[in-house]
């Protein structure tokens, strides 16, 4: 019997990076809570959010099924920011980042519908932005409308002119699957991408 792949998110950003995986996979949408428990600090936040969406999906799992949920957030200073939703916000974050780190903390759990294997990793990834002028904040935000963008950017496109560097192992945990931990996950519970 075939493994069937189940991706538990309707982001397009995880949908078009497991893609590269070139694996066939489905998805499903969780439906949980998503707001941060008071003194939670944001590894515990991420590590509850992205088991919570694999409980909300497994009684919806066929008997051979690997599910993937995965989570990220940006911290910056120690507490979560959002996504700007509006270009007044994303303006404001970028401003606040300039010249400054912002660290991004990406969850990962698989599971295994046949053996109940599961596993779950947290990648972190570093982003330095440069000192950055308001006209070119203003700018970026009006050509690559990220405010749907947990810190205001898109590291995949016109984002990387904001950056002065990057420091992770996993460049793709930045966009919100990390792929190289996904990989791991998957040929663990029989799945290979290459063979």
């Amino acid at each position: 019997m075939t493994q069937k792949l189940i991706l538990g998110s309707s982001s397009k950003y995880r949908q078009s990076l497991l893609k590269r995986l070139q694996i066939p996979f489905t998805t499903l949408s969780p439906d949980i809570d998503e707001n941060q428990l008071p003194d939670e600090t944001p590894e515990n936040y991420i590590e509850r959010i992205t088991k919570a969406k694999a409980e909300a999906l497994k009684s919806k799992l066929d008997d051979n099924s690997i599910l993937i949920t995965s989570d990220q957030c940006a911290t910056f200073d120690g507490i979560i920011i959002g996504k700007p939703l509006t270009k007044q916000k994303a303006c404001e974050q970028l401003q606040s980042f300039s010249g400054k780190t912002v660290t991004f903390l990406t969850g990962l759990y698989t599971y295994s519908s046949l053996s109940q294997q599961s596993r779950y990793t947290l990648s972190e990834f570093k982003v330095s932005f440069r000192e950055l002028s308001k006209c070119e904040i203003e700018r970026y935000i009006d050509l690559e409308s990220p405010l749907d963008c947990a810190g205001s950017f898109k590291c995949e496109g016109l984002g990387v002119a904001l950056f002065e560097k990057m420091e992770g192992e996993d460049p793709t945990s930045l966009v919100g699957l990390p792929l190289i931990e996904t990989c791991k996950s998957l040929r663990q519970l029989g799945i290979n991408p290459l063979a």
